[in-house]
């Protein structure tokens, strides 16, 4: 007789019920004092043998698919099994003759949560141990009865490969021999409620195209060639540089010819030439991370590691950031740590608890979306957010996380009625263990990734939102000007005989515009939900509706702040915004909106020659109100300063209707000044009312405080930006900059006839 190592019928019971904590216990190689036992499982098999260099040796068929084996005398520690069934035979390496895959001081870490690298310890990774190649898989899940690899490798049985539990760490882990590329897994978790659940992996570095859900093995073998952006990144400064960024949903951006989105690769060409066209200097995309449902934008995230698969593989995720850098641009996520949605094969309840949620409703659940917290109180839950946030940094090499929804995690109380939140420690409203969280996440990526932004999209008056977290803030490098957008928006929304009655939205941002550092956003949240686009807000006519757009697009550029604009808020879109289709490229055709296009163009570039446009935006020193107070003719005019204290723009607006001649303006001295923006210019789709590009300051006459002054022609609804001549010449070309027809046409005229200097210039920007 063989001898034979016995199993009790309670491990049993509990391995072939996906119950048993320690597998490798009963499967696998298990020496004794004459030979060794070996046990393997596999139910859709009918015969089983070891093979360990001689004849292959037949395995006795105990119960359920488990089988078993003994042998006499020395035998090798490497062996392999084959199985056999009606419809063939197949021979693999046993997964359960090896050691864990994580060490001591691995498990340590996450169990205190303080794994920064926490993607290079859990989910799937290929890997060479003990000499053999294969896949890793390891999984938190510390309430767990049992956790099996559930796999397209092992034909989606629920039972064959049972992982073990490494102790208190609560993670459990199981290393699997030879196994193929892009296999596709998830894990079947018997919970502590009782119930089994067949989860994606939280770690998991790629998924399956939605809607299927299942997690796929994947490791990168991208050589990335931005080595020179990322040093330049590094000494870069983040608040006294020129930013200029583009909003952008891949999926619904551009489009190929059958309708179908565009690859990453695809992207990565395509919106780095256009940004470059325009001007732009960064692109922000809506979340990336995997999703279920297409209509939610990607802000219901249910792989947080996962790039969406939607547009290609997180190589091609790799190629697309490689290929913006190495053509100068930026790349910023949406990042959405506030919340997570209810999906059964995700997040919710993982291991039969509330393990990534919180526990009590009263912080798990959130009214206005029907998702769930995360519990910031749990110190494996903040580890699972701070290393995805630095994953992205190091595996993606991204520029900057937009975190979302930040107001709805610094309040317990937030869109909750009396009675349904529950207080802090100290009585109050504030989420400590978030405020907590963030602090933690944005320290580490200043320490750990410096010239690398953190932007809040933050809707309140929070103090300290960008002030370092060791002086008592919370540690963002940015924040989203909302109270900006929504008083800039509701002003313009009026038609000009009206804006007297507003003219303080417009100037009330200055009073608190140095309390943070500031990014003024016209974001995706203003063109969708029945909101209209923007081009939809403004007042009057066609021409009317365009020249506004146009001028407060010039106004906001020239405002303290980094600029956003949502794609097709650059060329006027009519149409609301919809992730169904993409933008209106064939507006472009239009010279209108073509010039629309090429007034942001225009801007993009003399923002970016223009350093008093952006050294200064943190700085009450770099800004001066000339007037201020002109509500009744709604004009107003300002100067911005560079880091000399130099004044090197003058902004003038009129949003009235009317052109107003011979109007007096303060300037800072004498001498020329040059005409370098006009919105109303003729190639803007303009009236081509102005001041012949350039005007002279008289010296001896001050004007609004200032010591000299200037005389112009305010076009109707326009802005003009004017620079010091003296160091700045005009560019050859640069419609805003060269001659200047004074007229005073109606504003309700057309917009002028299409040139075709003007449309094929279009359709270069365009991409077309």
């Amino acid at each position: 007789m063989s001898p034979k190592g016995s199993v009790e019928s309670a491990d049993t019971e509990a391995l072939l019920s996906g119950r048993h904590h320690d597998p490798h216990s009963i499967l696998g190689y298990h020496p004794s004092p004459t030979g060794a036992t070996i046990r393997a499982l596999q139910p859709w098999a009918e015969k089983a043998w070891v093979e360990a260099g001689g004849e292959p040796l037949e395995m006795e068929r105990l119960v359920g698919g488990l089988f078993e084996a003994g042998l006499h005398g020395p035998s090798p520690h490497q062996y392999r099994l084959r199985f056999q069934n009606a419809g063939g035979s197949w021979t693999v390496d046993d997964p359960y003759r090896f050691l864990p895959t994580l060490g001591e001081l691995d498990l340590h870490l996450i169990g205190e949560g303080r794994h920064q690298k926490l993607w290079l310890k859990l989910g799937s990774r290929h890997l060479r141990h003990e000499g053999v190649e294969g896949v890793a898989f390891a999984v938190w899940a510390p309430n767990a009865r049992g956790v099996t690899v559930v796999s397209d490798f092992a034909f989606w049985d629920e039972l064959v490969h049972p992982m073990r539990s490494l102790g208190s760490s609560g993670v459990w882990e199981l290393f699997i021999p030879e196994l193929a590329p892009r296999a596709r897994y998830k894990y079947r978790v018997a919970g502590a409620d009782g119930t089994v659940r067949l989860k994606a992996d939280p770690m998991a570095r790629a998924a399956e195209i939605p809607p299927d859900t299942a997690s796929v093995v994947e490791d990168s073998t991208h050589r990335w060639a931005d080595d020179a952006w990322l040093s330049r990144r590094a000494t870069a400064e983040l608040h006294g540089g020129p930013m200029s960024i583009y909003e952008v949903h891949l999926g619904s951006w551009r489009r190929q010819e059958g309708g179908e989105p565009l690859s990453y690769r695809e992207l990565g060409r395509q919106l780095g030439e256009y940004c470059n066209q325009v001007g732009f200097t960064h692109v922000e995309l809506m979340p990336v991370m995997e999703h279920p449902f297409g209509g939610s934008w990607g802000y219901q995230v249910t792989g947080y590691y996962s790039p969406t698969a939607r547009y290609g593989t997180s190589d091609d995720f790799r190629a697309m950031i490689d290929d913006l850098h190495q053509q100068g641009i930026g790349v910023i996520l949406d990042w959405v740590p506030a919340h997570f949605p209810r999906d059964e094969w995700a997040l919710a309840r993982f291991d039969g608890t509330a393990l990534y949620e919180h526990e009590d409703p009263r912080r798990g659940s959130h009214p206005d979306w029907g998702t769930l917290i995360f519990n910031y109180a749990r110190a494996e839950v903040r580890n699972f957010l701070v290393a995805n946030a630095l994953y992205w940094m190091e595996e993606f090499h991204v520029d900057g996380l937009r975190v979302d929804a930040v107001a709805s995690m610094l309040y317990l109380d937030y869109s909750r009625k009396a009675g349904e939140w529950a207080p802090n420690e100290f009585g109050g409203r504030e989420n400590i263990d978030a405020i907590n969280f963030l602090r933690e996440v944005n320290s580490s990526v200043a320490e750990q990734h410096p010239g690398v932004m953190m932007v809040a999209e933050e809707s309140t008056a929070w103090g300290g939102i960008t002030r370092p977290a060791s002086a008592g803030g919370l540690g963002f490098s940015h924040k989203w000007n909302m109270g900006w957008m929504h008083d800039t928006l509701d002003y313009m929304s009026h038609d000009p005989i009206y804006r007297r009655y507003h003219h303080g939205e417009l100037t009330f941002g200055l009073l608190y515009a140095w309390s943070e550092h500031f990014i003024l956003p016209l974001s995706h949240d203003e063109v969708v939900h029945g909101k209209g686009s923007l081009m939809g807000k403004m007042p009057g006519d066609p021409w009317r509706r365009r020249a506004n757009l146009r001028a407060m697009l010039a106004w906001m550029w020239a405002h303290p702040g980094k600029q956003l604009v949502f794609m097709g808020g650059e060329f006027g879109q009519e149409r609301e915004w919809s992730n169904e289709r993409e933008l209106d490229w064939y507006l472009l055709d239009d010279p209108g909106y073509a010039g629309i296009q090429r007034v942001v163009t225009d801007l993009n570039r003399t923002y970016k020659q223009t350093p008093a446009l952006w050294q200064m935006d943190s700085n009450p020193d770099g800004f001066a109100w000339i007037d201020s107070g002109n509500a009744d003719q709604n004009v107003l005019s300002f100067i911005r300063r560079d880091a000399q204290g130099a004044p090197g723009l003058v902004c003038v607006a009129n949003f009235s209707a009317e052109p107003r001649s011979d109007f007096r303006v303060g300037v800072p001295h004498g001498g020329a000044w040059l005409e370098v923006l006009n919105t109303d210019a003729e190639i803007y789709g303009g009236s081509n009312t102005g001041n012949l590009g350039r005007v002279v300051a008289d010296a001896e006459v001050g004007w609004n405080g200032q010591p000299s002054a200037v005389v112009l022609t305010l076009p109707p609804l326009a802005v003009l930006w004017l620079v010091p001549e003296a160091g700045r010449a005009a560019e050859p070309g640069q419609a805003s900059s060269g001659p200047v027809v004074d007229s005073d046409p109606e504003p309700e005229t057309p917009a002028p006839k299409r040139s075709r200097s003007l449309r094929s210039s279009t359709r270069r920007a365009a991409g077309r």
